[in-house]
């Protein structure tokens, strides 16, 4: 085992786990979260696998969790029939099923393009279908991030006060924000020593990597996708909390700084995950007030944002037909992602993907074994239509159960922004995501999400006050 003097981190966030307890001390899990490129420790024996710092967080909250007395139980209780707990439930005991059973039942039936190590002279190679340990890690990520889900909402069923939300959401943001801070300026004055101890994860880094001129942001994690991805995520759930008015300066502040990391990142899927992410959101945000009155903040908020977005595709139009630098930032970007090699492989990597969903007869080859180019195919190839049907009734569940971003109540504005920023997340998944596994920063607040909705829920049935429930979670 190789520890790092940075595994101290996870160490002090168990420790903040312990003496505040899971709900107030949720926050010091959520701060592990950028952080994606430190390992808490890499293990040489088995391939030199890394255990990163959330990872051990995400053990370390349900371990608590399930040490309370009756514990067990209310995990359980988070699992009910019809609740986003029971859909994930059923679907990790057929992921389980098919991760063990799938590469042996069906190896040497079908090619897969291998999910590759770090570090591996190859990439992505293609081969037969056979167990191997890409099954037990990919399998290991997705339980992982079960835990995180079941941990979140039974803590915030238990005690839905939105408040230990926001301060965890508003932690991870800021250290997101200050690690890709961090990461630019060592970069451009030669001290990208300083990053080194935040990169010890069995991962090839690219941190060196220019667009026209412009470095790539990464942060605290491997490389710019991963970045926006989780920056697309923070700003959806900081742009639901200023638009209804939750601690609107503070959302206004991370709103702004996340964004501009996400345009830092230069990250292609991102800026496509962030266009229709406001599309889907826009949407559903007019058709939820159309059937109600709308205030008139409401009305010249909806008015500014149209005229500000025709203003900007506008500019953008203008700007890359007629400024040379513009034009090849969104060439290199967006455009010629599709036609150049990179979006060639990506899309022999998906139709590669449903031919092994077809050999498989629909059953799928199991977490580890299949490499896509979008969350939908990944989940179509590795797990099947066994799994999508359950991973579309789990998301449903979470999504629709209220009615997203309708929420009237506090918990209901937090709850709704935590699944708004699950959406954005998914938006980018279903674009270029090669494995079923969404991370861990969607699993948390999706959890949140669906702890902070039941609980108050309950609590109004109960006619209680959702602080009054468990006063001691």
């Amino acid at each position: 085992m190789q520890l790092f003097p940075t595994s101290l981190l996870v160490v002090l966030a168990l420790v903040v786990l312990a003496m505040r307890g899971p709900q107030r001390g949720f926050w010091a899990f959520m701060a592990l979260l950028p952080f994606a490129a430190t390992a808490a420790f890499n293990l040489p024996a088995v391939g030199g696998a890394s255990i990163l710092l959330a990872d051990i967080g995400a053990l370390g909250i349900i371990a608590l969790l399930i040490a309370r007395p009756g514990g067990t139980s209310l995990l359980l209780g988070t699992m009910r029939l019809g609740q986003p707990g029971f859909w994930i439930a059923l679907l990790t005991v057929w992921a389980i099923f098919c991760t063990m059973a799938m590469p042996r039942l069906f190896a040497g039936e079908t090619l897969v393009f291998s999910i590759a190590r770090a570090g591996n002279e190859n990439g992505v190679v293609t081969s037969s279908l056979r167990p191997s340990t890409g099954n037990l890690t990919q399998l290991f990520r997705h339980l992982l991030g079960v835990c995180i889900f079941l941990a979140a909402a039974t803590i915030f069923r238990l005690r839905p006060d939105p408040g230990p939300v926001i301060t965890a959401m508003a932690a991870a943001t800021g250290l997101h924000i200050a690690l890709g801070v961090l990461d630019v300026l060592t970069y451009h004055t030669g001290l990208e020593a300083l990053m080194e101890p935040f990169r010890t994860a069995n991962y090839a880094i690219l941190w060196n990597h220019e667009m026209i001129g412009l470095k790539r942001m990464i942060g605290g994690f491997p490389e710019a996708s991963s970045f926006g991805y989780l920056s697309l995520g923070l700003s959806a759930v900081w742009l639901h909390l200023w638009l209804t008015g939750v601690r609107r300066r503070l959302s206004g502040l991370l709103l702004f700084a996340t964004l501009a990391c996400l345009i830092h990142s230069t990250s292609s899927s991102a800026y496509v995950g962030l266009v229709a992410f406001l599309s889907l959101y826009g949407t559903v945000r007019i058709l939820a007030g159309m059937g109600r009155r709308v205030s008139r903040r409401g009305a010249t908020i909806a008015g500014l944002s149209l005229t500000a977005a025709w203003l900007g595709i506008v500019a953008l139009y203008g700007a890359y037909h007629f400024v040379e630098p513009v034009q090849a930032f969104f060439d290199r970007a967006l455009f010629d992602k599709l036609e150049g090699a990179s979006g060639q492989e990506r899309g022999s990597w998906n139709a590669q993907a449903l031919i092994n969903f077809a050999d498989t007869w629909g059953l799928g080859a199991g977490l580890g074994s299949v490499r896509a180019s979008s969350w939908v195919v990944a989940v179509l190839a590795s797990l099947g239509l066994i799994g999508a049907v359950l991973y579309a009734g789990f998301l449903r569940a979470l999504l629709l159960s209220r009615g997203a971003w309708r929420g009237e109540d506090r918990q209901g504005k937090v709850a709704d922004a935590l699944r708004a920023g699950c959406v954005a997340l998914l938006v980018s998944a279903v674009l270029t995501l090669p494995t079923p596994d969404l991370g861990l920063a969607f699993y948390a607040m999706a959890g949140a999400a669906a702890g902070l909705s039941r609980g108050a829920a309950l609590a109004r049935n109960a006619g209680r006050t959702p602080q009054a429930l468990h006063p001691a979670a």
